[in-house]
């Protein structure tokens, strides 16, 4: 089933912006003892990882565009496959750390594909 890319990117980036927003304020504590803001960010970052398999698999001009896109779709088979063994301090970090510069991207690629 083909699929737009825009729409991909644009699902990339909210669920970045939604985590930071989830985020906002909060310490890496603060996500350690919070079921339900580690629940929300995982749900996020596994929609991340499937929209960027999606893009890996139709369209591969725009996902080879994204640094670290193989290692984002890992990351999310680590989080739903390893769900038992989720290290929350490498979750925060990469909330902290990686997903600015992805929504970053995303948004760039997506207006240069209006």
């Amino acid at each position: 089933m083909p699929s737009d890319p825009k729409k991909l990117l644009y699902d990339v980036s909210h669920a970045c912006m939604t985590i930071g927003d989830f985020c906002r304020g909060r310490s890496a504590q603060d996500y350690e003892r919070d079921l339900m803001l580690q629940s929300a960010c995982e749900r996020q970052l596994e929609i991340i990882g499937e929209a960027m398999t999606r893009l890996r698999d139709r369209h591969a001009d725009v996902f080879d565009q994204i640094t670290e896109a193989r290692e984002i779709i890992a990351f999310r088979n680590r989080l739903i496959h390893g769900y038992d063994s989720v290290d929350h301090e490498i979750v925060w970090d990469v909330i902290g750390s990686k997903l600015p510069k992805l929504r970053h991207v995303t948004e760039r690629l997506l207006h240069e594909n209006t």
